[in-house]
């Protein structure tokens, strides 16, 4: 199978994308909601090999298989690894039919006029090339957006463009990521004024390039259709960005167009815990009903 073939998945395939790119800073919390305390690993080594075990039940529970994960978001160390034998990525696409992205950024800067911007990446194109090696189709990047600031939103995007042109020029597709945060009192302005900011960085995109967009759940329903019917963008993806999963996927289903790409939403009930029978029976009814969403618009 070629990248054209994986493009032609994300493109047209009914379900969602798995994000399974939880960081460094955000691996203990994961670990923890998933069971595993602080006190049952002594190092950063020990910690990534939990949280590994973690993602590799997941890719090989009968569900994620099924048809209804299109792609997953890997962190650096999950693609370096390897389920059941096999490279991560290459697992993904010939076990289970799903597209391998990774995720590519260092963290965000210090909040400045009510965004973070993403920290400096010098390893960039060192880390690009590694992943097209190992067969990785796509990446994703995140920004955060606190404010209905527009010069500071026009910012965030223009960051996320020139880095997303670095990816594109690798042969990757960069899902590109200014959340919103869900809690603000200006939320509604503050995706007005993103959208709007991508809508202008799509147009002066080339014509034969595309890039993806992963967005915070709007306020307004169908905030975000004209991004979604932009011919420079392949897919929009929407995160769960702290709505519990009930929530997430009803607002998801209001969205025509626009699929999950849920993180914590997705493990919501997992534990370590569990034996295999209720760890897949949980598993897949988190993914059938993201699904269902999904498909819903």
């Amino acid at each position: 199978m070629t990248n054209s073939a994986q493009a032609e998945r994300i493109r047209t395939g009914n379900g969602f994308i798995a994000a399974l790119d939880q960081s460094g800073g955000s691996t203990p919390k994961a670990l923890k909601l998933y069971g595993i305390s602080e006190d049952a690993y002594a190092n950063d080594a020990e910690m990534f090999g939990l949280i590994h075990d973690m993602r590799a039940r997941i890719i090989t529970a009968p569900a994620f298989s099924s048809g209804k994960v299109l792609g997953a978001i890997l962190f650096e160390r999950t693609m370096e690894g390897e389920v059941q034998g096999k490279p991560t990525a290459q697992y993904l696409w010939e076990d289970c039919g799903v597209v391998p992205f990774l995720k590519v950024d260092k963290g965000l800067a210090d909040e400045e006029d009510g965004v973070q911007v993403m920290n400096p990446m010098p390893e960039l194109g060192a880390l690009l090339d590694r992943a097209v090696a190992k067969g990785i189709f796509g990446t994703k990047m995140r920004s955060v957006i606190s404010a209905a600031n527009g010069p500071a939103i026009d910012r965030v995007v223009a960051q996320q463009f020139e880095i997303g042109q670095q990816i594109l020029a690798k042969g990757l597709v960069p899902i590109i990521e200014p959340e919103v945060t869900i809690s603000i009192a200006d939320k509604a302005e503050a995706e007005t004024l993103l959208r709007d900011a991508l809508l202008a960085a799509l147009d002066a995109l080339r014509d034969d390039r595309q890039v993806m967009l992963k967005l915070t759940l709007p306020e307004v329903d169908n905030l975000y259709k004209p991004l979604v019917d932009h011919p420079r963008v392949l897919k929009v993806v929407a995160l769960s960005g702290g709505y519990a999963r009930y929530e997430a996927n009803a607002r998801l289903a209001r969205q025509s167009g626009m699929i999950a790409s849920f993180s914590r939403a997705l493990t919501e009930g997992l534990s370590a815990q569990q034996d295999d029978a209720a760890f897949n029976d949980v598993l897949a009814q988190g993914i059938e009903g993201i699904h269902a969403a999904s498909v819903a618009g």
